[in-house]
């Protein structure tokens, strides 16, 4: 059920109308940045009805909830994994996820480069840049980035297409927009560096979004204003 009286597909109408308006404001094209409906803890009949109204990109956290989820799902779709990912999960991660965000260390990078190569898949990844300093979140700091990518691009199975950020956990949007381009300036010096042209950066919730546009953007996650409050059950 969702959490107001809107339905998905409302919801996922002003999101895109939002979405539009950020991106003109900032002098890009809205067909240049992609909405991730973020469906973690949703199950597989909420999922459905998004499919069914038109909704095609979806991310999750754990790989066993999307393998449970997908199993179940019919339609045109296809899912990102935006969550934490272990090496042990690697083998599905391959098989279920068309990119895969949180790629933060070389041991992983090496598990999906094997599993890829034993199904004769090239699989997309961003890596995940941790640009404020907080115990609680994955991700690779900064100054490290450019040695992850530098040994990612050897790895005959995977491509490497960009980074990913998750925002800093505070009310300050100032604090957002540092994290946001701090995320972007490592995009361009490991570009520079490379002589890559990498494009993606994926960046941006349901509540600091718009700033993330601003800040070049082109995956925008939202789950909550799509979806509603989620219910955590332990």
């Amino acid at each position: 059920m969702i959490g107001n009286a809107m339905t998905i597909a409302e919801n996922y109408k002003i999101i895109k109308e939002k979405v539009a308006e950020a991106a003109l404001k900032s002098n890009r094209d809205p067909q240049s940045i992609k909405i991730l409906a973020v469906s973690k803890t949703f199950d597989a009949s909420v999922v459905q009805e998004a499919i069914d109204s038109g909704i095609t990109l979806f991310g999750e956290n754990k790989v066993q909830e999307a393998k449970s989820k997908i199993l179940l799902l019919s339609g045109n779709f296809e899912f990102h994994m935006i969550g934490h990912l272990q090496s042990n999960k690697a083998r599905d991660a391959i098989k279920l996820f068309s990119l895969i965000h949180s790629v933060d260390k070389k041991s992983t990078a090496e598990k999906l480069d094997e599993e890829a190569g034993r199904i004769g898949k090239i699989q997309d990844i961003l890596i995940q840049i941790k640009a404020f300093d907080e115990p609680s979140k994955s991700g690779i700091n900064p100054e490290e980035a450019l040695e992850l990518a530098e040994h990612i691009v050897t790895l005959k199975n995977l491509r490497l297409k960009g980074v990913m950020n998750i925002g800093p956990l505070s009310e300050d949007l100032s604090d957002a927009r540092k994290s946001f381009e701090m995320t972007r300036r490592t995009l361009e010096k490991i570009n520079s560096s490379l002589s890559l042209s990498l494009s993606e950066l994926s960046m941006g919730m349901s509540g600091d979004y718009p700033i993330a546009i601003e800040e070049g953007a082109t995956i925008v996650r939202i789950g909550s204003a799509i979806f509603g409050n989620r219910s955590y059950i332990k």
